[in-house]
């Protein structure tokens, strides 16, 4: 069995710590910026689920990449929950990566300034309950070394979240975010505390870090559940009379008709700015 790297190391020691699961992603996506030469990491569960939910992103850039894929339903992200194999981007801009995902490729090209895209899911047997994305702003590849790491650091988180979600007891509430690298995040964000206690990335609207510490409340929103989603997939379905798939579907190609995020649609849905008709379907 070959070693394990360094990063790998980090993350399996984090059993000894009472973390919940969004302590838990956070450590891991601020290990890989910091030594795993990426530049921005997202980790997301039940991502081929409309149950899916951003754990944790580190910078604004990884979370619009998350909210893309959800959005339009194809991606790295998408690619490796399904297949259940890492897919690995190098070069964005090659001919062949648009053709895999052509509407999700020219989105990034647009809305970001994203080179290379890798996903790996996090996987226990046959069963995938989450993904690492992780993108870098310029092309090129993992090196041998890196690459035997993050397989590693996606196998842990993959068997650390597991344990988290069937561990007995009732959910914990708090996010274990008192410490002080709660308060002071990796390179690409600084993490805060809001008033509920969970952490978030304070950053400007380019993904750079904010250094006067300002909290985004709507990237806190997003990154915490998207409760919006789910309550507006509620509403679609009982507008329309249709299942919790279709009603997400429906949402998903009315975000893609306007080129607007499925969160801005599902919160107009909430706020009943927006009524899903038959005229609609």
């Amino acid at each position: 069995m070959a070693e394990r790297g360094e990063v790998t190391k980090q993350i399996a020691a984090l059993i000894a710590e009472d973390l919940d699961e969004e302590a838990l992603a956070r450590k891991v996506c601020q290990a890989c910026v910091e030594e795993l030469d990426v530049d921005g990491a997202a980790i997301s569960v039940l991502p081929a689920n409309p149950s899916r939910r951003t754990l944790w992103a580190s910078d604004a850039t990884a979370l619009a990449l998350e909210d893309l894929q959800f959005t339009l339903n194809e991606g790295v992200c998408v690619e490796a929950a399904t297949s259940g194999k890492p897919v690995l981007v190098s070069d964005l801009a090659r001919t062949s990566e648009h053709s895999r995902w052509p509407v999700f490729a020219a989105e990034v090209a647009e809305r970001t300034p994203v080179k290379a895209l890798y996903a790996l899911p996090l996987h226990w047997g046959a069963l995938t309950i989450g993904v690492l994305d992780l993108y870098r702003l310029r092309a090129g590849e993992f090196t041998a070394v890196q690459w035997q790491d993050l397989i590693g650091v996606a196998e842990v988180a993959a068997l650390l979240l597991l344990r988290l979600r069937t561990r007995p007891g009732p959910p914990r509430s708090d996010t274990g975010v008192g410490d002080d690298e709660a308060r002071h995040g990796g390179r690409c964000g600084t993490a805060g505390v809001d008033s509920d206690g969970r952490g978030n990335p304070a950053l400007h609207g380019d993904g750079h870090q904010d250094d006067s510490g300002v909290r985004d409340a709507a990237l806190s929103d997003a990154l915490f559940g998207r409760p919006e989603i789910h309550q507006a997939v509620g509403m679609v379905l009982v507008q329309l009379g249709i299942g919790p798939e279709d009603a997400l579907a429906r949402m998903r190609a009315w975000a893609f008709f306007e080129q607007r995020m499925l969160i801005d649609v599902a919160r107009d849905v909430v706020e009943r700015r927006l009524v899903f008709t038959e005229e609609m379907r």
